[in-house]
């Protein structure tokens, strides 16, 4: 009897660690480094692989927002306290473009064969967020014009290469999802001041180069 009772104390305190790392770290992307967030929707309690929105062909199960709403994304601490503390689970979900980060995302597959090669071209990168499916790298914030200004300027994009920007949002570590747990491939440097993050151009430019010099292909994913 005791065994079991311990092993529950036990499994508690995993889950109250779990969940106070949530809220810590909602805290530290909207306080300390100014990125907006909000609690994404969690995932069906009938299965992890689905969502708990209305929508039963949800492509990113417990990966987005719902209610609230994608604009209501805040940097306020008593918003983000109340937000996890009522909802002590729910993934913590980025508001991408503005004055937050941009993301360039790619399958995990190609995506850690572009990182490798990007590493022997010695080129620097911010944070890199990776998911079971998909890994992706932070970038300076751009708008809709930029992009596609650079997307035209190619000869060759991926289809697999999708662009976080204004409007978008993106899945932040430590948050568990329907599609798996959500970690740091390059994690922040510590600190208190936001990561450094590269320009898009740059990303771009370096993963299609590094996808080709490899001969990655890449999915339609």
């Amino acid at each position: 009897m005791r065994e079991i009772l311990g092993r529950r104390r036990r499994l508690l305190s995993q889950r109250k660690d779990g969940r106070a790392e949530l809220i810590g770290a909602a805290l530290t992307f909207a306080t300390k480094w100014q990125w907006p967030v909000l609690p994404g929707v969690a995932a069906n309690p009938q299965g992890r692989s689905r969502c708990g929105c209305p929508d039963p062909d949800c492509t990113v199960p417990g990966a987005h927002p719902f209610d609230p709403g994608l604009l209501a994304a805040t940097t306020d601490a008593r918003m983000v306290r109340w937000w996890w503390t009522n909802r002590p689970a729910a993934p913590i979900i980025l508001a991408t473009g503005g004055r937050a980060p941009c993301a360039v995302s790619l399958p995990a597959l190609p995506a850690a064969r572009a990182l490798a090669a990007l590493d022997r071209l010695g080129m620097r990168l911010g944070p890199v967020v990776a998911s079971p499916a998909r890994w992706s790298i932070l970038v300076k914030p751009y708008s809709l014009e930029r992009l596609g200004e650079l997307l035209y300027a190619k000869d060759f994009v991926p289809g697999s290469l999708r662009f976080h920007g204004e409007g978008g949002y993106l899945a932040l570590p430590p948050s568990e999802t329907g599609q798996g747990e959500i970690r740091w491939e390059r994690a922040p440097l510590p600190g208190p001041a936001a990561p450094w993050l590269p320009d898009v151009e740059a990303v771009v430019d370096a993963v299609v180069e590094a996808l080709t010099r490899t001969g990655v292909s890449a999915p339609e994913l």
